[in-house]
């Protein structure tokens, strides 16, 4: 942790901050405020804090993997005990393996990773939040069965049954041939419907999500082997290319929807910070209310 910040500074929670989009999100952030990088990697961490603090800014870190409950529950500990108002809270952290894995309670690795840890971060810091803080959820278009450039490379958007079967890493059938897709597609479909109900449940609070377009450079962590080469090679082609994002453009967008004033919530943005329509199923208030409860009912009896 660096030193302790003066009472009355306002902070950016970032998550996954060591690398790719999250990486320039964070520096892009250091210029609007301090920035708490919450990541699993300590010393990567404190990398990045280096690197904000030698520029001027300020930045602490809170070690935190939130594909685990235990650590989503003591990170918002640490976050509300370091006395910063938080002006903005960044959900950016997720992975795509090409390969099913399980956290240490035995859930889903995708889903828990970029769904369930985000969720439970993001609900334990809104009581401490002051009015007019922005959310920002990274989502992802491949949620959308009717995504054209998801539609050309096979994948069948979200396999959404319930939060329950997401858990232990079960999904519609017919989906993707390509391994790790079906789960990653159900954990943005969940971010962005949770974070439309989530809109309309706080609007003391801005609560967005952002599509940060086709960035091949970025990984995903331990992204996919097939859509990784994928990336390289044809993502530069039609219908792709015009989706093509970097991490620098994409922090960019999430930096100026997180820095807004004009009280906009709600709104689903796309990878040129334009609003953007999800799937049917995700842009459905019932479908949005049926994933939030039924998230909450699920964290309630298994991490209390």
């Amino acid at each position: 942790m660096s030193n302790k910040p003066s009472s009355n500074a306002g902070a950016y929670v970032v998550t996954g901050p060591t690398s790719g989009i999250g990486l320039c999100a964070a520096l892009a952030l250091s210029r609007h405020g301090a920035v708490i990088l919450v990541g699993r990697d300590g010393a990567k961490l404190d990398g990045v804090r280096d690197r904000i603090e030698a520029r001027g800014g300020r930045a602490l870190t809170v070690v935190c993997d939130l594909s685990e409950p235990a650590n989503v529950q003591r990170a918002v500990t640490e976050i509300v005990a370091l006395g910063l108002p938080i002006t903005g809270l960044l959900n950016n952290a997720g992975i795509m393996p090409s390969k099913a894995g399980r956290n240490g309670v035995g859930w889903d690795l995708t889903f828990a990773t970029n769904y369930l840890g985000p969720f439970a971060l993001t609900q334990g810091l809104i009581p401490h939040l002051p009015d007019k803080a922005e959310i920002v959820f990274v989502a992802s278009a491949i949620e959308d069965p009717e995504r054209k450039p998801a539609k050309v490379m096979g994948m069948r958007g979200g396999r959404f049954l319930s939060v329950e079967a997401s858990a232990r890493g079960e999904w519609l059938p017919g989906g993707a041939k390509m391994p790790g897709v079906d789960a990653y597609a159900t954990s943005k479909q969940c971010s962005l419907a949770a974070t439309l109900a989530l809109a309309r449940e706080n609007p003391r609070l801005r609560i967005n999500a952002v599509e940060p377009g086709i960035n091949p450079s970025t990984g995903l962590g331990d992204m996919n082997g097939v859509l990784r080469f994928v990336g390289r090679i044809v993502m530069r082609l039609p219908p792709f290319g015009r989706y093509l994002s970097t991490p620098e453009r994409a922090a960019k967008v999430l930096t100026t929807v997180l820095t807004d004033h004009s009280g906009r919530t709600g709104i689903y943005y796309d990878e040129k910070g334009a609003p953007m329509t999800g799937s049917i199923l995700a842009e459905d208030p019932e479908f949005q209310d049926r994933v939030v409860a039924e998230t909450r009912a699920f964290l309630a009896r298994n991490i209390g």
